[in-house]
């Protein structure tokens, strides 16, 4: 009989091909066999008392319902029995004979099978569960990886995990500078440099920019990194219909960071600016905002005050002041002080008249310091003579330009220790 059950149960396993079908088909055949028991006569299961009614089919399901879950291997279980009931054994082996020619329930109202038979995975048995309490020499061995600091006040916590900023650091960019300025260091953690940053380093480029002065743009300049690439390009192109050269294009750019951050119509409008204050032909203009191409970018208030100042507190006219903006642009983005402070020293001490300041205009846009020093040198020697109709006449070009030793030695006709000495006294 032993031998007979197990072809029955090897023969239902290979066609049901599945545990949990297996599982619905045993528990079809244990409600047909409690069914039979509830109906039938009184029978004695295991020495147990007689049942009848609702009661005695509550008592079979109970008995029942153990042997359910124990089918995982039924060959070992079904023995078992057999060696202590043989009768009942072979009652059960005739049932499942007939129950596995009765149709089957469906899988879907198949009950789940117990933990015993669920397969084994060892590796989710090895995955520690997030709940799990440890102790704190196991916490403190977990490895972490390493990540960005949450926040910082400085950018150089980050440049060793950011690679946008690594790539700044060898352009040559100053982060120092930038970390003092609101929101820059964000930003630039926020960029990607393949996406955003070489893109535009690309343009610059092929605009003509040396890569020696990338650092210098975008220190002065981080905002070019997050521009539009078209809008970049469309004010390139603007300034080429203005006449300037590629290369000039490409030093305006290096020498004045922020000249491409603003749109074409700004560019515009400075350009009419300073043709229509001066009164200057396209072709000054274009050589005024090349030379000093911050123009564009600086606030025009403070280019207004410096010409009111030449033009009421110095006393130029306006053709003076055309001709020195056009030799020294740098006149018109000095200081008011700085600017007030060298004229009344060369015109009410040094007794130089406004047409000889306005034929040397570079003694404007000189070291206050220098220019007193050497005027007095040449006054305690009685040579301080700026008159072109005198004798020993000296220039105000040579008297700023020359460097100390042939200044001594040309204009005032002694020697580097002399003025050295000199100056001490001072």
């Amino acid at each position: 009989m032993g031998s007979y059950y197990v072809q029955v149960c090897l023969r239902c396993r290979s066609l049901l091909c599945s545990k949990t079908t297996a599982t619905t088909w045993n528990f079809s055949t244990q409600v047909r066999q409690c069914t039979t028991v509830t109906r039938g006569a009184d029978k004695i299961l295991n020495g147990s008392s007689f049942f009848r009614g609702s009661h005695r089919t509550t008592q079979a399901r109970q008995g029942w319902k153990p042997q359910v879950f124990c089918y995982s291997d039924l060959t070992a279980k079904h023995l078992a029995t057999e060696s202590k009931d043989g009768k009942f054994t072979e009652e059960l082996s005739r049932a499942d004979v007939v129950a596995y020619k009765s149709p089957l329930l469906p899988v879907s109202d198949a009950v789940p099978g117990s933990e015993s038979q669920m397969p084994l995975d060892l590796d989710a048995a090895a995955e520690v569960s997030a709940l799990e309490v440890i102790s704190d020499e196991e916490a403190i061995s977990i490895p972490v990886p390493d990540a960005m600091p949450p926040a910082s006040t400085s950018l150089k916590d980050y440049v060793d995990k950011s690679e946008t900023l690594g790539k700044l650091v060898q352009l040559g960019v100053d982060l120092w500078k930038l970390e003092q300025r609101p929101n820059v260091g964000s930003m630039l953690l926020r960029l990607d440099f393949n996406t955003d940053v070489a893109p535009r380093l690309l343009f610059l480029k092929e605009i003509g920019v040396e890569e020696s002065r990338f650092g210098y743009i975008i220190t002065h300049n981080p905002f070019i990194l997050t521009a539009s690439l078209e809008n970049l390009q469309t004010r390139v192109n603007y300034l080429k219909s203005k006449k300037f050269s590629s290369e000039t294009v490409a030093s305006m750019v290096s020498r004045a960071p922020y000249l491409l951050n603003f749109s074409v119509k700004r560019l515009d409008n400075r350009m009419g600016f300073f043709q229509q204050q001066l009164n200057l032909s396209a072709s000054n203009t274009r050589d005024i905002v090349a030379r000093l191409p911050r123009l564009l970018c600086g606030s025009l208030e403070h280019v207004k005050e410096n010409l009111k100042v030449c033009e009421i507190e110095l006393g130029f006219k306006a053709n003076e002041i055309q001709h020195i903006v056009i030799a020294v642009p740098k006149v018109l983005t000095a200081s008011k002080r700085r600017l007030t402070q060298i004229f009344d020293l060369i015109h009410n001490t040094m007794k130089v008249p406004h047409h000889l300041i306005t034929k040397f205009p570079q003694v404007l846009n000189t070291k206050y310091l220098r220019v007193r020093e050497r005027h007095l040198f040449l006054n305690y020697l009685g040579k301080a003579q700026y008159d072109p109709n005198l004798p020993n006449y000296i220039s105000l070009d040579r008297l700023v330009s020359l460097p100390n030793e042939t200044f001594c030695t040309e204009l005032a006709s002694a020697s580097l220790e002399d003025f050295y000495v000199f100056q001490k006294t001072l």
